[in-house]
């Protein structure tokens, strides 16, 4: 019987994937962020932190291919956003400022960016690692971490083949994304990690129908 009980993390497909066929797959993942609450949960946690005219410097790390900062810049055409992600293929279709780099060996010295964010990333990592991760990012952040990812259900596990009739899914999409799903959190297991980190845990948010999980971690107290 599947176990959604505890995270489970295997290796995925995208980054191993031929340039054209991770095409593929990066789109289906714009098309879930647009459709199904990603950059809806992004403009919700930006709302509580910022201005709606604000200037503000932003890191996103795992940026794939960039669709986080075309859609900050139309909200706010002041902000700076740096992609970061260390998967060239990936990476070449996200706009400038990017950089190809290592979430764990950022190039950046304390304090760069207003905000570090990230997206469907963490879920990725054991948890002593996202805990590493956090602290890093804490340091480069002046104002908060921003972090957005996966809920560990099986509503959202289920998701993708059920509706593959009718987006038509990449098999690549089909592959990760239920992996995803069993690697991913509880709002209190995401919650647990940041303190852990360091960060002071502002706001955790579980969405639903989405299936997702922000967090709003101050970096300063």
């Amino acid at each position: 019987m599947l176990n959604m009980g505890r995270r489970h993390i295997q290796p995925e497909l995208l980054d191993q994937a031929a340039p054209e066929e991770a095409r593929k797959s990066l789109a289906d993942l714009v098309k879930l962020n647009s459709r199904f609450g990603g950059h809806g949960i992004l403009r919700t946690l930006l709302a509580a932190v910022t201005q709606p005219s604000e200037a503000f410097s932003l890191l996103d790390v795992g940026a794939a291919s960039g669709d986080t900062a075309r859609f900050i810049h139309e909200l706010y055409p002041r902000a700076i956003v740096v992609s970061l992600d260390r998967n060239a293929t990936n990476l070449a279709l996200a706009p400038s400022p990017r950089l190809r780099g290592d979430a764990f060996r950022l190039p950046f010295a304390a304090d760069s960016f207003d905000f570090v964010f990230t997206s469907l990333f963490l879920h990725h990592f054991q948890d002593d690692e996202i805990v590493d991760l956090l602290r890093r990012f804490r340091q480069i952040a002046r104002r908060a971490v921003l972090i957005s990812d996966l809920e560990r259900h099986l509503v959202s596990y289920c998701f993708l083949p059920a509706t593959r009739w009718l987006y038509g899914w990449h098999k690549l999409t089909l592959h990760d994304g239920p992996i995803s799903v069993r690697a991913a959190f509880t709002s209190d297991e995401l919650r647990d990690l940041a303190v852990r980190a360091g960060l002071h845990v502002a706001v955790v948010t579980t969405h639903h129908p989405s299936f997702r999980i922000s967090l709003v971690g101050n970096c300063i107290g």
